[in-house]
């Protein structure tokens, strides 16, 4: 069973609809003791990084994802989900991740040709240096997908599986041993997003 976690931010019921698309079994939880029981967990997010940080927070269940990372299960970060796994994010201000992925968050702003908009929004096509990534299991390089973001992550990080160009190469998806996660939206990414899900539902069977 796949839990998708709910701390109040995310588009869940697109999430859990693409879920059962390709025939996996997921539920939506704030249950602690769901997630724990889990044989993966996703961690979506939409919306500013400080209020899904605080919200997560408050609600307790950082600390179920933290305890199921440690543990090895499979868990995939979704758009602001992947940046709340981060050290830190500085959109407006400075404000602290999970720090399960060694490296910052940072602005658009500033980085980009002027005629560039922001926030990102639209297809991209994902560059894929970790071909034996197992979210890549169905798909190709140069395949696109949808992003809708403001922030991102820089592509030399060690943990970058995918990049994808906005004006600048950006980390497009991550992949640390048991942890994965999608700047990118999979759930609105038609069967590209379809075939990523696929791929992380067959983690470890």
């Amino acid at each position: 069973m796949i839990a998708i976690i709910d701390y109040g931010v995310g588009n869940l019921f697109s999430l859990v609809s693409s879920f059962k698309a390709i025939g996996a079994d997921a539920v939506i939880t704030s249950d602690e003791a769901v997630i724990r029981k889990a044989d993966k967990i996703i961690l979506p997010g939409v919306g500013a990084f400080e209020d899904a940080a605080k919200k997560l927070k408050a609600s307790g269940l950082d600390r179920a994802v933290l305890e199921k990372a440690a543990k090895g299960k499979p868990l995939m970060g979704i758009c602001l989900g992947m940046q709340l796994l981060f050290n830190r994010s500085f959109e407006y201000g400075c404000h602290e991740g999970l720090g399960l992925i060694d490296a910052d968050i940072l602005p658009f702003e500033g980085k980009l040709d002027k005629s560039l908009k922001i926030p990102h929004i639209g297809w991209n096509a994902l560059k894929i240096n970790k071909t034996d990534c197992p979210l890549f299991k169905y798909i190709n390089d140069g395949d696109h997908v949808y992003f809708v973001h403001s922030y991102f992550a820089e592509k030399d990080i060690a943990e970058c599986a995918a990049s994808a160009e906005y004006g600048i190469d950006f980390t497009a998806c991550v992949w640390k041993d048991n942890i994965y996660a999608c700047q990118f939206h999979p759930e609105k990414s038609g069967s590209v997003g379809l075939n990523i899900l696929r791929g992380f539902c067959e983690i470890g069977e």
